[in-house]
């Protein structure tokens, strides 16, 4: 594809065509006499009008037809104590190279008797790309207080909806509200995006072994600026530890530069946005607002590169007492975020976990927020001032466990090892009287300290709803050690869980937090056996029955009945933290009078607990919040803390993130997305609404095509199709389809083929001793069938021939059978 430079010669008073039409019909690559040069994609989707007649400078890009920058253009430039410098600066002997589909702009030089630089911009074409050469050379060291490298000034912070952070995170438009409010972050790939149009800006940024950075501001021309940053080493924030500041664009520190050369690489592209970001089709689903919530308030808990939480980057927070954060990349479906969510908990377990194992509960800018003494000023994690809040101990290796599944690196999972297992162990030790049960370090409401996430309740000693999270906890971790080759863990974790089931589901009168009166499970036990919170919390009640910790089928319809009735009663379009006020001494005066606050108003964050906790009594009402969930976004963007019970609209300065968790449950519980470390899962709990369901999930690299319809589902990539009326896991390794029923690891069966066509299975039964299953595709197959009792004698049936098959002591076995047309195969023991 040969590249197009696209020149215009304007004759005043003779030609009344403007530039734009005129460049876009004639094939000039380049006109010295207006020094003007028109760069443009082969489908002219994205165009770029360069002027070196003063300084050089892009003066319009043009995105779709549309110019998006403002009269300042883009450029290049520094600041130093001594002035600013940029590209645009008056200049003379400025050259232009024209080498086949290359053009090159040399001697840009600007700059003061104590730093200058000469520049040299290269355009060239790859595909539908645009690759932006910068070459930068400093005439000596220095200190420098800002630079460009380069600066893109958009005409307004309208002409863009967000960017999309190569690091999983987003700038948010929006949010930058002030002039020179400013976002910055070490990272220097973004797609900018507007949804009305569909329009969108892919700009990829690398430099030669060195650091990148960028930040996002409103210039005091109500400019949307985007700047570049390259530097020897990564930038540290200017105040504090923020990655936001209002009203102030330095958000780094001054660094230093060497003298020499520095180069980096933009490479600019044209997105349909509408295409490259689709949830496919969604039918009963509003995948317009599932995609801009995720790509919003999803994103937006990403606050720079190790730190992804759910407060997020406007308030500079991250709560490690949420143990959601990989979900939500399970939902995003984002391999940054993914990669960056791995080196979160990297942090987490090298900074926040204590010698003796006490994960610290948060990551902030600044130490306003810490219990005295333990802010840490490096690396920002701390205790809150609130109180110990023991959900980190649990969030951390929840998300640990999770982030495993879609990573899918033993590796990295070994690295994590010892630190969950001493967060696990903190907890352990924590159980003074023997019962199983998990002790806070608060032990009355007259301490006024909270336990957990609900930050100003005065949760204490034995709290229900940490002791649910560490149910789940302890049982994701024993897959993980049992992964590892660690069955003597992986037993010990699963022995200590099932004692705090039977402890947990006893009445309160006999320990455990079941009140039969009730019939809800109540908050906390004081150490003087006082019951507190049994005002119907729901993040408790919820995180009972999501977790599997109560599986009485009886009480989880009396809980999730009352919920739905009360929830209707008052027309509320999500469930609020409690239905019935705390008592006065059991909260903070915030929390006064009922409702308010964490004291009865809305947090959808803990969302998907009451989905996960739905689906398996009544799917149609889980299905109910999150469409309630995905209209609340289209009234406000869901940008909120929190909502008001009594109004219900959004409340609180701080934004949460965790408020897309609903939507990651219509992917993780409905749809059933189930990833694991060594498959992708499939586990629906479809309603007819759904039926037709089609979308794309990419996992580590694979892209799998999923459909789905209630009772019919299939898994498909370019190796491999599976259907199933069940669940099912499958995945393409070693040469072969292995497929596991029921998205479990015990019965696998393995499908390999003499030739490397793709390979087609349909999953008909998988109960017991008895596996079954047709083969949609002709080839010579091997079939490997593992996890059999070799105590059983099997017989094999095909197209209704019966034969003896051998199984090892090894559960496993094997025959081969040349397939032509659609065949059917059954494997059962007796």
């Amino acid at each position: 594809m040969n590249m197009r430079l696209l020149v215009t010669f304007v004759f005043l008073g003779i030609c009344m065509f403007t530039f734009d039409s005129y460049a876009l019909n004639n094939n000039v690559p380049h006109d010295p006499a207006l020094k003007k040069i028109t760069i443009s994609d082969p489908g002219q989707k994205l165009v770029l009008q360069l002027d070196y007649s003063v300084g050089c400078k892009i003066t319009q890009l043009k995105v779709k037809g549309k110019n998006v920058l403002s009269e300042s253009g883009v450029y290049t430039g520094f600041r130093t104590r001594g002035g600013s410098f940029t590209s645009c600066s008056g200049q003379d002997g400025i050259k232009v190279e024209e080498s086949g589909n290359k053009i090159l702009i040399k001697n840009i030089i600007y700059g003061d008797h104590s730093i200058s630089v000469n520049e040299s911009w290269s355009f060239d074409l790859n595909g539908d790309k645009i690759i932006w050469n910068i070459n930068r050379k400093y005439s000596n060291l220095a200190k420098l207080e800002e630079m460009a490298f380069p600066q893109w000034n958009f005409a307004d912070l309208a002409v863009w909806k967000g960017g999309i952070l190569d690091n999983g995170g987003m700038v948010w438009c929006k949010y930058l509200r002030e002039v020179n409010d400013t976002y910055g972050v070490h990272t220097g790939g973004v797609t900018f995006w507007n949804p009305d149009t569909g329009n969108a800006l892919r700009i990829k940024a690398k430099s030669d072994g060195r650091q990148l950075a960028a930040k996002y501001s409103q210039s005091d021309k109500k400019e949307f600026v985007c700047t570049h940053f390259v530097t020897d080493e990564e930038l540290e924030p200017r105040y504090n530890l923020n990655r936001f500041v209002h009203q102030r664009s330095d958000v780094f520190v001054p660094f230093n530069v060497q003298k020499g050369d520095v180069n980096m690489t933009l490479e600019m592209e044209y997105v349909d946005y509408a295409v490259a970001y689709s949830r496919g089709n969604l039918p009963g689903i509003d995948a317009e607002a599932v995609r801009e919530l995720m790509n919003t308030t999803g994103r937006y808990g990403v606050v720079d590169n190790t730190i992804v939480g759910a407060n997020g980057w406007t308030t500079n927070w991250k709560c490690l007492h949420e143990p959601f954060f990989a979900q939500i990349g399970m939902a995003l479906n984002d391999g940054n975020y993914v990669k960056n969510m791995s080196a979160t908990l990297d942090s987490e377990r090298d900074y926040a976990i204590t010698a003796d194992g006490r994960v610290l509960s948060r990551w902030h800018n600044a130490d306003e927020d810490q219990m005295p003494g333990t802010f840490n000023y490096k690396t920002g994690y701390y205790e809150a001032r609130w109180g110990y809040t023991i959900d980190s101990q649990t969030g951390h290796v929840i998300n640990t466990a999770e982030q495993f599944d879609l990573c899918g690196d033993i590796e990295w999972l070994k690295s994590h090892k010892a630190g969950c297992e001493k967060a696990l162990d903190w907890l352990i030790r924590r159980d003074s009287n023997g019962n199983g049960i998990f002790e806070m370090m608060n032990n009355s409401i007259k301490e006024e300290r909270a336990s957990d996430w609900l930050d100003i309740v005065w949760a204490s000693f034995e709290n229900a709803f940490v002791n649910a999270q560490m149910y789940e906890a302890l049982n994701l971790w024993a897959g993980c050690e049992r992964v590892l080759g660690d069955k003597a863990k992986a037993d010990y974790y699963t022995a200590v869980a099932q004692k705090l089931k039977d402890n947990f589901n006893k009445s309160i009168h006999d320990g455990g937090f079941w009140s039969p009166e009730k019939k809800q499970y109540v908050y906390w036990r004081d150490k003087d056996g006082s019951v507190h919170g049994d005002n119907l919390v729901t993040p408790v009640n919820f995180a009972v029955i999501a977790f599997g910790l109560c599986d009485d089928k009886r009480r989880i319809a009396q809980v999730l009945e009352q919920i739905e009735k009360r929830t209707v009663a008052e027309n509320l379009f999500h469930w609020p933290l409690c239905f019935d006020s705390f008592k006065r001494e059991e909260v903070s005066a915030g929390n006064w009078p009922f409702p308010t606050y964490e004291n009865g108003d809305i947090f959808p964050t803990w969302g998907y607990l009451g989905v996960r906790a739905y689906v398996g009594y009544d799917k149609h009402i889980a299905l109910k919040y999150i469409r309630n969930i995905l209209a609340q976004y289209k009234k406000d963007g869901l940008s909120s803390q929190r909502y008001s019970r009594k109004t219900q609209e959004g409340q609180g300065s701080d934004i949460l993130a965790g408020i897309c968790t609903s939507v990651t449950a219509l992917y993780r519980d409905i749809y059933g997305i189930r990833p694991k470390w060594n498959r992708m899962g499939l586990e629906p709990n479809l309603s007819e609404i759904l039926n037709g369901t089609e979308f794309n999930y990419t996992l580590r690299d694979t892209d799998y095509r999923i459909r789905l319809s209630v009772d019919d589902y299939e898994m498909q990539t370019d190796r491999f199709s599976v259907k199933s009326r069940d669940a099912f896991g499958a995945s393409f390794r070693e040469g072969g389809l292995v497929v596991y029923p029921h998205n479990e690891e015990k019965t696998v069966l393995k499908v390999f083929g003499e030739s490397s066509s793709p390979v087609g299975v349909t999953l008909k039964q998988c109960s017991g001793n008895d596996i079954s299953w047709e083969m949609n595709t002709a080839d010579n197959y091997r079939f490997i069938i593992e996890g059999l009792n070799p105590a059983l004698k099997y017989k094999l049936a095909i197209q209704g021939k019966t034969t003896p098959v051998e199984v090892g002591e090894d559960g496993k076995a094997s025959f081969t059978y040349p397939c032509k047309g659609t065949v059917r195969v059954r494997l059962y023991g007796k």
